[in-house]
């Protein structure tokens, strides 16, 4: 059984390399809005999704991430667009609600030609004093747990081969 959707989920691969051209508007949207349409708890949805095009913003990102690591290089890879996906820490299902709009938004990436991946440190970024006062400063109100960061941009690589799945990944009980 073959369809566009299956294909996609099969060969998206991260990416770690990018070209420095911001991808476009419509793109953008159409990324963040396949991200609104995840599965959500209760269909409470429970993520906020902040799209940084920025490049102030996304050097304070990057120095806050690569502190997270104890280094100095960036964590973001250079990638002209970061989208940081948050949830209500108040709701049972905040990280895995956060984790399917992660997922829809780096399948509908790579249905787009964009390359993406996922990134974290998020939560410890945005546990910090600092991380609280620069969501205050984009208007973010609320306790949010940070999840990931889909990170978007054009590829400057070639799509990297998937890894063979292991044989035990599946188990099917009848």
């Amino acid at each position: 059984m073959t369809n566009d959707v299956l294909q996609a989920l099969k060969k998206r691969r991260s990416i770690r390399a990018f070209k420095p051209e911001q991808i476009t508007n419509e793109e953008l949207a159409a990324v963040l809005e396949a991200g609104t349409y995840a599965a959500t708890g209760s269909g409470k949805q429970s993520p906020i999704i902040i799209a940084v095009q920025d490049p102030q913003a996304i050097a304070q990102l990057t120095r806050m991430n690569a502190a997270v690591l104890g280094k100095d290089t960036d964590p973001y890879y250079g990638a002209p667009t970061i989208a940081l996906v948050l949830a209500d820490r108040s709701r049972s299902t905040a990280v895995e609600d956060a984790s399917c709009v992660m997922q829809n938004m780096m399948v509908a990436a790579y249905a787009l030609g964009l390359g993406s991946c996922w990134i974290n440190r998020e939560r410890e970024m945005f546990d910090t004093p600092e991380g609280k006062a620069l969501l205050k400063s984009w208007g973010v109100a609320g306790d949010y747990v940070g999840v990931g960061a889909c990170i978007l941009g054009y590829p400057a690589c070639d799509l990297p081969e998937p890894a063979p799945r292991k044989p035990d990944y599946i188990r099917i009980i009848k």
